[in-house]
């Protein structure tokens, strides 16, 4: 079974590096919209109900794909064919490229409220008072989270635990999305959500600034000291170390003034090069996919020595 496993993940990858994610009918959304659905069921102001919230939603999912590598495991190649289905589903890498690189060509075109609009595809935060710098700066920092959340802690997770892992990652980092974030609505329904997300991307982090150093050798130990110095300042345990990793490796600062919404927040500073700008954005995108290519190779190996 490890060797199928191995065969579907780097084939699920390269599936997601040529095709990207379907424009319809996408797994994920589908799982969004039962989400949401459910959240309209049991929805209270309370920590145990989104605990609830979380459990069922991600222990259903994680169910789900263990039956399917138990029906399949006895068969190679169908065992293959089912990963490599599971991780092209989970994967973004190739979705986050593309809007990365949208945001860069209005920048490029003079277009800063497209992009401000555009901007909205990948972060949280109100793009309304942005320069286009700080716009740039906005993409790097998420190409940066995301190369990790995306594609290296899915790797990692597939390697570990198969299809339920790839399944059960994908359905944490979701519901983070939907519900982990700071309100007053989701301060205490979706404090599990975060906290298992949180939990759950903590060695694809680790093993995603790995990667960076592994990618951009003639700047690793900028990426190190920037990783090493800088990332526990980040309020995020995990996004901190890839986003200080990248900005070593890319000679930039990340960090900085945030808003969401009414909320301000003041992110340390990352790294100790120039601010960034919008000629960034391209490079963060080429280190990413880097990362991508050297995260599955470990991934695919380590499984193979594990075999063995």
């Amino acid at each position: 079974m490890s060797r199928s496993r191995a065969v579907g993940l780097l084939v699920g990858f390269a599936a997601d590096r040529l095709l990207g994610d379907p424009r319809r009918g996408h797994p994920v959304a589908l799982f969004g919209s039962l989400a949401h659905r459910l959240e309209g069921w049991w929805y209270a102001d309370s920590r145990r109900r989104g605990a609830l919230h979380a459990a069922v939603l991600v222990g259903g999912v994680a169910g789900l794909g263990a039956g399917v590598e138990l029906a399949a495991r006895r068969r190679p190649v169908w065992h293959a064919v089912v990963t490599a289905l599971a991780t092209w589903t989970v994967l973004g890498g190739r979705t986050l490229e593309r809007e990365a690189l949208a945001v860069h060509a209005l920048l490029e075109a003079g277009d800063l409220p497209g992009a401000r609009q555009r901007l909205t595809h990948l972060v949280g935060r109100d793009p309304s008072g942005l320069s286009a710098d700080e716009v740039a700066r906005a993409v790097v920092e998420s190409v940066a989270e995301n190369t990790s959340d995306a594609v290296t802690a899915p790797l990692v997770w597939g390697a570990a635990a198969g299809v339920p892992g790839l399944l059960a990652h994908r359905a944490a980092n979701t519901l983070d999305a939907m519900v982990g974030h700071r309100s007053a609505r989701y301060e205490r329904f979706g404090w599990a959500s975060a906290r298992l997300d949180d939990l759950l991307n903590l060695p694809g982090s680790r093993y995603s600034g790995l990667c960076v150093l592994a990618a951009a050798p003639g700047r690793a130990p900028a990426a190190w000291r920037a990783w090493r110095r800088d990332a526990r300042r980040h309020p995020s345990p995990n996004a901190g170390v890839v986003e200080a990793a990248f900005a070593g490796a890319l000679g930039v600062r990340l960090g900085g003034l945030n808003r969401y919404g009414d909320r301000l927040e003041e992110r340390a500073v990352m790294g100790e090069g120039r601010a960034v700008v919008a000629a960034d954005v391209p490079r963060a995108v080429v280190l990413a996919r880097r990362v991508g290519w050297v995260a599955v190779g470990g991934v695919v190996a380590a499984v193979a020595v594990r075999r063995r």
